[in-house]
């Protein structure tokens, strides 16, 4: 079995609400940390086998897929892959077991695992829409 070794981190800087970096679009900013990877490390995207993304509030800038889109933004090819998972509040830490699991299988080389949420664009909250459907069933309701 093949080790699964993390080779860089790298983040924005901390920002809060309303702040310097809230008229950032998350695909936008995301996409800066994807281009640091490639610079601090000297990597051929086109060696990525996948972008995992964790993202708890994907809608508006954080909908259709972010992770892809942010691949797309940093310019990287169209032909490396990525995927956006929702696991709440342990999206990111999920992204990166699911990429340390597929290196580890064997299914890939190389992943960049990622989260984001630029809440001051996306407050929490934004993906509960009840004039479409409260999300949690009568089930969920009677139990909490």
């Amino acid at each position: 079995m093949a080790n699964a070794v993390i080779v860089d981190a790298v983040r924005t800087p901390g920002g809060k609400r309303n702040g310097k970096l809230s008229k950032w679009h998350a695909v936008d900013l995301g996409s800066e940390v994807l281009k640091a990877i490639q610079e601090r490390n000297d990597l051929d995207p086109a060696l990525v086998d996948d972008v995992i993304t964790g993202c708890v509030i994907q809608v508006a800038d954080q909908s259709n897929n972010v992770g892809r889109n942010m691949v797309l933004a940093a310019g990287w090819p169209e032909s490396v892959p990525a995927t956006t998972i929702d696991r709440q509040c342990g999206s990111s830490q999920q992204a990166m077991h699911f990429g340390a699991q597929g290196i580890m299988a064997g299914a890939y080389d190389i992943v960049v695992a990622s989260g984001i949420e630029a809440m001051s664009r996306v407050p929490m909250g934004s993906s509960v829409v009840r004039e479409l459907g409260y999300p949690f069933g009568p089930r969920v309701m009677a139990r909490y």
